[in-house]
């Protein structure tokens, strides 16, 4: 593992510092579309007072901060692997090239240190899985490694209810900014109860600390629902999910595969429109990330 030496420097110091996955670069938007949102959110977090921490897999090796460089390669090279915790051991072994998804940067976030971690949105349980079994992996990392998590909700192609019974299962808290139902990725509110509304990032940087310092085990999940200005309508949405979920199936779509084809089918289905919505969810989950990430610095600052 390799971790760039801006960010060694701040997790000595005890700064902030937020983990970002490299999934949404290689597999979750066009080239250049995909790098000018990675050098965007970093600069959001830079401007909000922490320091990002993109992660991949470069050659067998696990970067911890890439740089420029590395994520403009990332955006353009093609044939990177999806990367979950059951592909890191052979992507590493194997010298190859690899995007980390929810899961793998969960764990390379707890190998670094890092305790607050930005996405777009999270995997989850697909709709269908009570024959499918098909579960995101996501869901039991957060049950068991010791990284917050802001986003967006789980990603809209998913079963929001079945998603939210699993973390209930492996104890995760799941908390919302100012809202009291959970995100719904491009729309906004699921209309789900949450565990906690927080109105101020010290709010939620406190029960992270609490959860730490009771050495519970386990992530913590928070929901940050995409900006009003920019959401799109639950009707128009479930309308064209339901055909790319039908597409999918007709074409044997299955497994890691499904989000991705999902995800750009949206894209092809709405003109471009989940496309804009998923880069501001992701600026604004990483704008409240770095708050978050100020404060429990703060918060651990003050311990000594």
């Amino acid at each position: 593992m390799k971790i760039n030496h801006e960010v060694e420097l701040a997790l000595k110091e005890g700064k902030p510092v937020v983990a970002l996955e490299s999934t949404i670069i290689s597999h979750g938007m066009p080239y250049p579309r995909n790098v000018e949102t990675a050098l965007m959110v970093e600069k959001a977090i830079r401007d909000n007072g922490a320091i990002p921490a993109t992660m991949g897999i470069i050659d067998g090796e696990i970067i911890i901060g890439m740089n420029a460089d590395e994520i403009e390669e990332f955006g353009k090279k093609k044939g990177i692997g999806k990367i979950s915790k059951r592909d890191l051991p052979i992507c590493v072994a194997s010298g190859a090239w690899g995007a980390t998804t929810v899961s793998a940067t969960i764990l390379c976030a707890k190998m670094a240190g890092i305790e607050v971690f930005v996405t777009g949105g999270i995997g989850g349980v697909h709709r269908g899985a009570e024959t499918t079994w098909d579960v995101s992996r996501d869901l039991y990392e957060l049950g068991s490694e010791p990284v917050t998590v802001i986003c967006a909700g789980a990603k809209a192609i998913l079963d929001i209810d079945k998603t939210l019974e699993v973390l209930e299962t492996q104890g995760v808290p799941v908390m919302s900014y100012k809202e009291p139902s959970f995100a719904n990725f491009y729309c906004r509110s699921s209309g789900k109860p949450v565990d906690y509304v927080f109105d101020t990032p010290l709010q939620a940087a406190k029960v992270i600390k609490a959860k730490r310092d009771l050495g519970i085990s386990g992530g913590i999940l928070i929901s940050n629902p995409c900006p009003e200005e920019f959401a799109l309508s639950h009707e128009y949405v479930d309308k064209l999910i339901d055909q790319a979920i039908k597409e999918s199936e007709e074409q044997g779509i299955r497994g890691k595969d499904s989000t991705p084809f999902l995800l750009k089918r949206m894209v092809e289905l709405t003109g471009g429109d989940t496309l804009d919505t998923n880069i501001k969810l992701v600026i604004n989950n990483a704008v409240l990330g770095a708050k978050i990430a100020c404060e429990y610095a703060e918060l651990r600052r003050k311990e000594k």
